[in-house]
């Protein structure tokens, strides 16, 4: 559970000492955006777009996996973060490459869903984080802070419609999972993914590398 920060004295020393002994943790943060849900509410029925959302939501394995950890939900857009302590202890996904395998094929599903009149298509962002602090604001609230996350939100708007964009950073934890594997991995889909754009977003005084996926 994250750590609770509620100090009313703007100079307390207690406050200092917390921070000092705070520990980066690691791990993958995922943004999750539904699409055209906006759109569907001032066309559909509430019976209508209610019934859609549960149906994707419940239909996003993500979801039910690891429901602890779904941090963040603005409108219909959701924020995960899966440490690598979690990742590596489930037998679920085991690695970043079958995270990202499972992610595509739920897309893919998606998208081509026969019912497609109940299930909405969507759009995900990918960052592997190490500059990420498990703190709170609020008591017994579950949150994330640092500046990956912060990265991981710009890197999630380049993400269209049936796209998945990961930061170079989480690439290169995909490729080193391949490489060591003893065969191919299932339903490889590095061939899918593009060459590497680079991009300054506002506020992070770096460039910053991110790659496609399209269904």
């Amino acid at each position: 559970m994250a750590t609770y920060i509620h100090f009313k004295d703007p100079r307390s020393e207690a406050l200092g000492t917390l921070i000092e002994n705070l520990k980066p943790t690691p791990g993958t943060c995922i943004f999750i955006d539904i699409i055209n849900s906006t759109g569907d509410k001032y066309i559909c029925t509430p019976g209508q777009w209610i019934r859609k959302l549960n149906n994707t939501f419940n239909f996003i394995s993500l979801l039910n996996d690891f429901p602890n950890f779904v941090v963040k939900g603005i409108g219909d857009e959701l924020m995960l973060f899966l440490p690598d302590t979690d990742l590596f202890n489930t037998s679920i996904f085991k690695n970043y490459y079958m995270l990202l395998y499972e992610i595509y094929a739920t897309m893919d599903n998606l998208k081509d869903h026969p019912l497609n009149d109940l299930f909405y298509e969507c759009k995900v962002g990918i960052h592997y984080c190490t500059d990420v602090y498990n703190i709170t604001f609020f008591d017994g609230v579950n949150d994330y802070y640092g500046t990956d996350i912060d990265l991981a939100a710009r890197i999630m708007k380049k993400a269209q419609q049936n796209s998945i964009v990961i930061s170079e950073l989480f690439y290169q934890k995909v490729i080193e999972d391949i490489n060591s594997m003893s065969a191919e991995p299932p339903g490889s889909i590095i061939g899918k993914i593009s060459l590497p754009f680079i991009e300054n977003f506002k506020g992070v005084p770096h460039p910053v590398g991110f790659r496609m996926i399209d269904l």
